[in-house]
């Protein structure tokens, strides 16, 4: 037995008679809330069968093995986050971003064993299937945002500098569920600050995230009737930036279906 089992073997739940499905949706929901506060390999199926109130048998018949069930109960929990970021169009690319970061704090904090899973799956397996699913959601979170920003193909100045704050959402995310000492509405509106914040900085380096940047605080400031904010003590205005230094796609936004 192993010191999981033992530690909550206690706590057993009776077995019921449960449809296909269901059963293995339960089985799935217990080994998320045991790979989100256990290292994978300190869990063992015995842990997961004796959470959910199933055989050993049971577990392995529907999922074969314990690599098996991890990478179906971290699939289960990409799935939905995946789904809750689908874009919805509403309001300006900013607002966009707020209204998606909404969505991704709806699944931490109504699945936070499942987001914990998630990305605890991450780092240390990026090379195998595991890592395959974490970096979907990933990626997913970059093409939501390069489609708001109304742009079709990032740059590496822009797409470093989204990637970058798509990790310290995940930061924020996991922090929140440990501390939960600030509200919801106030994480989410200083992370679409810090994301501001970091286009400015790479406004520096690139004249297109300048001008994407001038737009995105543009429109901003029009859907709240107030001045727009500066860019930087270099701003350069719109007009003053060459062609070739700004791609259609970065100089305005386009009208696409809000799927991605």
């Amino acid at each position: 037995m192993s010191a999981t089992r033992q530690a909550e073997d206690g706590a057993r739940p009776a077995r019921r008679r449960l449809s296909v499905d269901r059963r293995r949706e339960e089985l799935i929901a217990a080994a998320l809330e045991l790979f989100s506060r256990h290292d994978a390999e300190d869990v063992s199926i015995d842990d997961v069968a004796a959470s959910a109130g199933a055989s050993r048998a049971l577990v392995y018949h529907y999922f074969g093995g314990k690599q098996e069930l991890y990478v179906a109960a971290l699939r289960s929990a990409a799935a939905e986050l995946q789904a809750r970021l689908q874009t919805q169009g509403e309001g300006g690319p900013l607002e966009q971003v707020g209204a998606g970061l909404t969505r991704y704090f709806d699944f931490v904090e109504e699945h936070a064993a499942g987001f914990a899973a998630l990305l605890r799956g991450g780092p240390a397996n990026r090379t195998g299937e595991i890592g395959e699913i974490v970096d979907g959601v990933r990626q997913r979170m970059l093409r939501m945002i390069v489609h708001q920003m109304g742009v079709d193909a990032p740059g590496p100045v822009l797409r470093v500098t989204l990637r970058s704050w798509v990790a310290s959402v995940e930061t924020a995310g996991l922090d929140w569920l440990e501390h939960r000492d600030m509200a919801r509405a106030e994480l989410e509106r200083l992370l679409v600050d810090q994301m501001v914040a970091l286009l400015r900085a790479a406004s520096g380096q690139d004249p297109g995230v300048r001008v994407l940047l001038e737009t995105l605080l543009s429109t901003r400031a029009a859907s709240r009737h107030t001045p727009p904010e500066n860019v930087s003590p270099e701003h350069v205005p719109l007009e003053n930036v060459s062609p070739e230094h700004v791609s259609p796609e970065n100089a305005a936004f386009d009208n696409r279906a809000p799927g991605i």
